[in-house]
C-alpha cells in the first residue's frame, strides 16, 4: 500500500505549486521587489519625525532647554539615516524598472533628506497653525494638547505634511507609503500630492478623501466624509494622459465643506468665503461667498 500522505507533504506540494506560479506572466511574479523600500522603515521614520514637531508630547522624560538639542538629536540621526536607505532603495528600484529615476547621483537621497530636515521649523509652525485652526474650530476642544494628542485629523495632517515635502522633491513610493499608513490608523486619506494652504482643519475626519491634484487655500474647515475627488475615468480615455491633468477640485480661502459631500473635477472651483452643505454633490465651480445646500426632492431619470 502507497505511504498515506502526511499534511507535511501537502504542504511541501503547495510550496511547489505556488513556486510554479511565479513563472508565469502576472504583473506581481517580480522577485527583485525583494529590494523595494520596507515599509516598516519608513514608518519608523515618520515615527521619529512627529516627536521632533511635537517633542514635548512624545517624551518619556522631563525637558528643559538644558537637554532639548539632545532630544531632538536621538530623533533626528534615525529619521536621517532611515529615509536615506529608503528613499536610496526606492530610487534604485525605480531605476530598474525603467521608471525614471536613472539620472539621480548616488548622494541624491541624502540631498533630499537634508532638506526636508532643514524645513522641520517650517513645518513646526504650519503645524502649529493647523493646530490652532482645530482649537478655534472645535467647541467641544479643550485644550492644545487634547487636539494634538487624540484628534486623528492632526495626525494625518502632520503626516501629509512631511509626505507632501518628500512627493514636492519627486521621491517615489515613500510618500505614499506614509500617507496610506496615516490613512489607515485614522481613516482621513490625503494623498501627498496634494496642495493644502494653512490652518486646515478637518472635523471628525473619518472618510474623508483628497485627491492628488487637489489644491486647498487657507483657513479651509472640512467635515467627515467630505470627498475631493475625481471624475471618473472612461474606458476609451488615455489613463496616462489623465495623469498629467488636473484631476480634483480647487477650494479657495476660507471654504467650509459639510459633512458627506462630494466635490469632483479639476475643473472645478469653490469659491472664496463659500460653504458646501451635507451631502451635496458637486461638478461645477461655485462663485465666492456662495452657500450650497442638498435639494431633497426626488426626481425621475
Amino acid at each position: 500500500m502507497p505511504a498515506q500522505q502526511t499534511p507535511y507533504d501537502t504542504l511541501e506540494s503547495v510550496i511547489d505549486s505556488v513556486a510554479a506560479s511565479y513563472s508565469g506572466t502576472h504583473e506581481i511574479d517580480s522577485l527583485e521587489s525583494a529590494a523595494l523600500p520596507n515599509r516598516r522603515a519608513v514608518i519608523e521614520a515618520l515615527n521619529h519625525l512627529k516627536p521632533i514637531i511635537y517633542l514635548g508630547f512624545y517624551s518619556t522624560r522631563p525637558l528643559n532647554r538644558g537637554n532639548l538639542r539632545y532630544g531632538i538629536s536621538e530623533h533626528l540621526y534615525p529619521a536621517y539615516e532611515i529615509l536615506v536607505e529608503q528613499i536610496h532603495r526606492a530610487i534604485q528600484y525605480e531605476a530598474a524598472c525603467h521608471r525614471g529615476a536613472a539620472d539621480k547621483d548616488p548622494a541624491w537621497s541624502e540631498t533630499v533628506v537634508m532638506q526636508l530636515l532643514g524645513k522641520l521649523p517650517e513645518l513646526r509652525a504650519l503645524l502649529n497653525e493647523d493646530v490652532g485652526a482645530a482649537f478655534r474650530g472645535d467647541p467641544a476642544a479643550k485644550s492644545i494638547e487634547e487636539i494634538i494628542f487624540s484628534y486623528p485629523a492632526i495626525q494625518a495632517i502632520t503626516t501629509y505634511r512631511i509626505a507632501h515635502e518628500l512627493f514636492e522633491a519627486q521621491v517615489p513610493m515613500i510618500p505614499r507609503i506614509m500617507s496610506e499608513h496615516a490613512h489607515g490608523k485614522t481613516g482621513i486619506d490625503i494623498h501627498p500630492g496634494a496642495s493644502i494652504g494653512r490652518a486646515f482643519f478637518i472635523d471628525h475626519g473619518t472618510g474623508v478623501v483628497i485627491g492628488e491634484t487637489t489644491v486647498i487655500g487657507n483657513n479651509v474647515k472640512l467635515y467627515q466624509g467630505v470627498t475631493l475627488g475625481a471624475l471618473s475615468v472612461s474606458r476609451d480615455q488615455d489613463v496616462t494622459l489623465m495623469r498629467q491633468r488636473k484631476r480634483h477640485p480647487t477650494l479657495a480661502d476660507n471654504v467650509t465643506v459639510y459633512s458627506g459631500a462630494t466635490i469632483l473635477g479639476g475643473d472645478t472651483v469653490i469659491g472664496e468665503g463659500s460653504i458646501v452643505g451635507g451631502n451635496v454633490w458637486l461638478v461645477d465651480s461655485v462663485p465666492p461667498h456662495s452657500k450650497v445646500t442638498y435639494d431633497a426632492r426626488i426626481t425621475r431619470s
